[in-house]
């Protein structure tokens, strides 16, 4: 009967901190963002938000809303859709398919950075 021999890994295992650096480095910035991650969480549970409803939900004001959609839009994160209601400007938007994958990305990896820190 052959004996199996067992192969001992000569490299040492990463050390928790480690593991946890490379975890934090790995987060998706543009997601990571206070402002952007409450966009694309808000929309991962709406269908479509206007402006205003978004503004509203996240306290914050026209010019951060806008510069932080149009990075998520530019991005292909989320859709931006203009329209008239009556005589008024509607802006509304929508989580694309791109936007809910980047998200559950983010939230695997967020997973993963709290179970390191839990772990040590």
């Amino acid at each position: 009967m052959a004996v199996e021999k067992k192969h001992r890994s000569t490299t040492a295992p990463a050390s928790r901190p480690a593991i946890r650096s490379r975890l934090v480095q790995g987060l998706e910035r543009l997601v990571h963002e206070r402002t952007r991650l409450g966009i694309v969480s808000s929309l991962a549970v709406a269908d479509s938000l206007s402006f205003a409803e978004l503004k509203a939900t996240l306290g914050i004001s026209d010019g951060n809303l806008s510069s932080h959609a149009r990075k998520l839009e530019d991005a292909g994160y989320i859709a931006c859709d203009k329209q008239f209601s009556g005589r008024k400007p509607l802006t509304t938007y929508r989580l694309t398919p791109e936007g809910r994958q980047a998200l559950a990305r983010y939230i695997t990896h967020m997973e993963a950075l709290i179970e390191t820190t839990r772990e040590s």
